[in-house]
């Protein structure tokens, strides 16, 4: 599976795990997680879905309109025990792939479900190849300088302060998760288990 179906798979089951949807209502609700910038169509949101259902993680029913202003049946996606456990696995994974611009928008959508250790990881991991990104695009914009016209170096600009803006906001992100996160956040069973039985959790 490529990194942009990972993070359609984990955005569509994740927006299930709160109640069943439509697909009219699901594709606009995963289109709100992906950003302005990456519209998701029917023909991508339904071969995701036969996948899930081929998987066991959806099951689809079709539901008559009661008021009758349709006569044709809509077809209402709804999580299946296999899929909540899919997706709990699936929010485990702390790894490089959760760093990347196509997931990690994703996966902070669903940081209150993520336990605070994997949330601080995932921060991590981001600004750490944010930084790397930056640090390459500095050395490049150098050694370009004298062979390209004004405008693309104002786009270049424009992109290190974009990276710049989203590195800072990272590094406060990781701070307050540092300081216990957010007051309204949930937290996991994991957490909960830490607070009634403290261990030592001295960071290496």
């Amino acid at each position: 599976m490529t990194r942009r179906g990972a993070a359609l798979e984990v955005a569509v089951l994740g927006l299930l795990h709160d109640a069943p949807m439509h697909g009219y209502e699901l594709r606009k609700q995963v289109n709100a997680l992906l950003g302005w910038g990456r519209i998701l169509s029917y023909g991508t949101l339904y071969p995701a879905l036969k996948a899930l259902g081929r998987a066991g993680f959806i099951v689809a029913d079709e539901t008559v309109d009661p008021a009758g202003r349709s006569k044709r049946p809509r077809i209402v996606y709804e999580l299946t025990a296999e899929g909540k456990e899919h997706f709990a696995q699936a929010l485990e994974d702390s790894g490089p792939s959760t760093w990347d611009d196509e997931t990690f928008g994703v996966r902070f959508a669903f940081f209150s479900r993520t336990d605070a250790a994997s949330r601080v990881r995932i921060l991590e991991g981001r600004r750490s190849r944010l930084e790397e990104r930056l640090d390459n695009v500095r050395k490049s914009g150098q050694r370009k300088r004298d062979r390209v016209d004004s405008y693309t170096l104002e786009l270049q600009r424009h992109g290190l302060e974009s990276v710049e803006r989203e590195v800072r906001w990272l590094t406060e992100l990781i701070d307050r998760e540092r300081a216990g996160g957010y007051p309204d956040v949930e937290p996991s069973h994991d957490q909960t288990t830490d607070q009634q039985a403290p261990t030592n959790t001295t960071e290496k």
